[in-house]
């Protein structure tokens, strides 16, 4: 027999009570993160329905009928296709029924009011589930935690055994880095990983190429597992034999812009204020064009979810949410540094949760 974890109810609990703010009856939820982060289906497939009077009704199609039952034991589960369109059919109005505008372009709106009795009303709602996902409960805290942890294993483990060196391609390297995050549990990378070498370093969002790392380069390494629905992100810059002036001096600055980040990540503070925190440290070293996007971004069951810590960030820390401070310098040329940590925000200062050492390390 399968048990419901109490966690999704709570979720569901916290959305009914904004719908009900709303006069929202019922809410229609299609985005497939949303739809795992309420029921816990992680299927590829699905869509669910949600009251303010906390019944709900999940949809999907039959290659997941098993899985369904599995994953969600608690709420009825239909299997159908098209599932957003079935469920809806299902509504007897008058409703009003709230959908993810967000993720919903007009030929799919046109297919959901096509789907609606005459007295169903679709009403467009934006943010109230990524509101709720702002903060991490403690099962999520563990989880993302766990994959970070995962992730700094396996490159600490990459530089043990010489695998990122001279004479390598970024592309090796990166390879070298996912198969290591695989052998230790995570199901792939979170995103495509980062090895930026040489003049690719000045690129922020350089992939991985077949340039080959040369002695005397910076190479950008940033990276993430992905396990059990969960993500992690971080970045750390090296340098392949020896370290000249250029490279010391933007490293120390970086390392130090980070640690302000860092030191500004707590509860109360604004987004604004944790990135003008790490980028004041770049201006004043005379670098501040050569930091061209945000300090950090929440992570999750997402890799880049709210909040933002940028100029144009919104709103404050709170207690359980997730950042990534990650400061960078790009010149165009010579090279880059960014060096980045997940951290959680806690009731003092922020917890790090990818540890792995930020002295400049040279191999």
């Amino acid at each position: 027999m399968a048990y419901a974890d109490t966690r999704f109810a709570t979720r569901r609990r916290a959305l009914s009570a904004k719908l009900a703010g709303m006069r929202i009856d019922e809410m229609l939820v299609t985005n497939l993160i949303h739809v795992r982060y309420l029921s816990g289906f992680s299927g590829s497939n699905a869509a669910l329905v949600l009251a303010k009077d906390l019944t709900a009704t999940i949809c999907t199609d039959g290659r997941y009928t098993t899985q369904i039952a599995e994953e969600v034991p608690d709420i009825e589960a239909v299997i159908d296709r098209p599932s957003a369109e079935a469920l809806l059919a299902r509504i007897e109005g008058p409703r009003r029924v709230g959908f993810e505008a967000d993720y919903v372009s007009v030929a799919q709106l046109e297919k959901l009011q096509a789907a609606c009795q005459e007295d169903v009303t679709l009403v467009p709602v934006t943010g109230i589930i990524e509101d709720i996902r702002l903060t991490k409960d403690n099962t999520e805290r563990i989880r993302l935690t766990e994959v970070a942890e995962l992730a700094c294993e396996a490159f600490e483990q990459l530089i043990d055994a010489g695998e990122l060196a001279v004479g390598r391609s970024e592309r090796d390297v990166a390879a070298d880095l996912e198969y290591r995050m695989r052998r230790l549990g995570a199901e792939r990378p979170s995103f495509d990983t980062i090895v930026a070498s040489g003049e690719n370093s000045a690129k922020p969002h350089h992939s991985a190429g077949d340039r080959i790392i040369h002695r005397g380069d910076l190479v950008i390494v940033d990276f993430g597992a992905h396990s059990r629905g969960f993500n992690s992100d971080m970045t750390r810059t090296v340098v392949m034999g020896e370290a000249d002036e250029f490279s010391r001096e933007i490293y120390d600055i970086v390392l130090r812009a980070q640690l302000a980040g860092v030191e500004a990540a707590t509860p109360g503070t604004t987004l604004v204020d944790v990135d003008a925190a790490a980028r004041a440290v770049i201006e004043d070293a005379g670098y501040g064009d050569y930091f061209v996007h945000s300090t950090g971004h929440g992570i999750g069951l997402e890799v880049h979810e709210a909040p933002s810590a940028s100029k144009i960030g919104e709103g404050e820390l709170r207690e359980h949410m997730t950042l990534t401070i990650e400061p960078g310098i790009y010149v165009p040329g010579r090279g880059g540094v960014r060096i980045e940590d997940t951290v959680l925000i806690t009731a003092g200062p922020a917890h790090i949760i990818t540890p792995v050492k930020k002295d400049l390390l040279v191999v």
